[in-house]
């Protein structure tokens, strides 16, 4: 079942007299359990489009459909109404709130929701299981490693039960233990039917995914799938392309 469906989405931005194309023409659809990662080099358009998709931004033109509702219609209420109910979010900086102890972060977007706090404690027991912080809840942010902060954020993104999980350069503030600790967690996040849309510079995180798409100057540039290949194999194929992409100009 197809839940997330782009049709020939542009953004173009004004600078004084000039105008920007950070997306020229992005067509693609995210199947319901699917494990999608989106590379590029830098102004690519890799954060613009993942903010349109997330709602926190318009398109120009074209259309976006999240479970057969038209995201580009909506207005600003109903844009966080929307992001509260049907996405999780986790980012590389990890916005996380020191005022507030690890529980009461990951509690955040269900208090907004207004959820009663015996379903919050419900929803947070198996996955505090699940991401091994269950002796984390009642310490703060400040007080435990970064990759013990971005596993709170995760919580805080799928306790929420999102359709979708977007991940914006998970592993950048990560060293290579906490990148392999994160990539492993979503990899068993996803076989339990999440749905990731992940934006990535790496090419070890995106070789966890099921797929990958290739985005240069505003287009899919190009697109690998995973299939029943090895994940060393993946790599150097998702390696290559990158050479390639950052090689080539479009069209040529």
């Amino acid at each position: 079942m197809t839940l997330l469906k782009l049709e020939h989405v542009q953004r173009v931005f004004a600078e004084g007299k000039f105008q920007v194309q950070a997306l020229r023409d992005i067509s693609f659809d995210v199947a319901a359990g699917d494990y999608v990662a989106i590379m590029g080099e830098s102004g690519a358009g890799k954060t613009t489009l993942l903010n349109i998709i997330a709602t926190l931004d318009q398109p120009s033109s074209g259309k976006i459909e999240l479970n057969g509702q038209d995201l580009s219609q909506m207005g600003e209420n109903q844009a966080a109404r929307f992001r509260r109910e049907h996405l999780g979010f986790v980012f590389q900086n990890f916005n996380l709130l020191d005022t507030f102890n690890n529980r009461d972060n990951i509690f955040l977007p269900l208090v907004l929701a207004k959820t009663p706090y015996e379903k919050m404690e419900q929803r947070l027991k198996p996955i505090a299981n699940q991401l091994q912080i269950s002796d984390l809840l009642d310490r703060f942010p400040y007080e435990i490693s970064g990759g013990q902060r971005q596993r709170i954020a995760v919580a805080r993104a799928l306790i929420t039960q999102p359709e979708l999980l977007l991940a914006d350069e998970p592993t950048g503030a990560l060293d290579s233990k906490n990148t392999n600790i994160l990539l492993d967690l979503f990899d068993v996040v996803n076989t339990t039917g999440q749905t990731i849309l992940m934006v990535t510079h790496s090419a070890l995180a995106a070789s966890y995914s099921k797929r990958t798409l290739f985005i240069k100057d505003g287009v899919i540039y190009h697109e690998l799938y995973r299939g029943e290949q090895s994940r060393s194999a993946y790599l150097e194929k998702i390696s290559l392309s990158l050479t390639a992409l950052a090689s080539k100009k479009v069209g040529k």
